[in-house]
């Protein structure tokens, strides 16, 4: 691939057939880096619940994240990370902060002021990736028995900060 950069994010619906396979190309990824492999059962695979973003080069998914409710903690509205994952041919492009950006300017969007995520430790680039982004490590706050690092982001002030148009519509 020459330009690994995409050519725009979309909001995608989660039963969207690139959602899901891009999500199915996500879970085979962890299943062959997890030592004891990673299983989800095709129910939960995508959150019907969930608001997703695809990263485009024209019709090839390069990437994909999904943000949902959680209920706050602390009473933040607050919304969770799930499912991102950007294509090994386009990492270190800089998508996976763009993605990640994107998502949280979606969360606000959508009326959330906090932002959690979870993740496993062999995925040492995501964490790299969420402490860069000004995530601090918390508490388990899920049953997950995959994750073993958890994050939090404090979006509150952040509204109105982003761009005019969206990042999932500006490209």
């Amino acid at each position: 691939m020459d330009d690994p950069r995409p050519a725009c994010l979309v909001r995608a619906e989660h039963d969207d057939p690139r959602v899901v396979g891009a999500v199915r190309r996500y879970v085979a990824e962890l299943d062959a880096r997890f030592p004891g492999g990673f299983a989800v059962v095709e129910a939960d695979l995508v959150d019907p619940g969930g608001h997703y973003l695809l990263a485009l080069d024209d019709e090839r998914v390069l990437g994909v994240g999904g943000v949902r409710a959680l209920p706050g903690t602390d009473g933040a509205p607050s919304a969770e990370v799930k499912r991102m994952w950007v294509d090994p041919a386009a990492r270190g492009t800089g998508l996976g902060r763009l993605l990640l950006a994107a998502l949280e300017e979606l969360a606000v969007d959508l009326g959330h002021r906090r932002v959690l995520l979870d993740t496993n430790l062999v995925l040492g680039e995501a964490v790299a990736l969420y402490e860069r982004a000004g995530y601090d490590r918390v508490e388990r706050y899920n049953d997950n028995p995959y994750a073993q690092a958890f994050f939090a982001k404090d979006l509150t002030g952040q509204a109105g900060t982003w761009p005019k148009r969206p990042l999932w519509k500006s490209w």
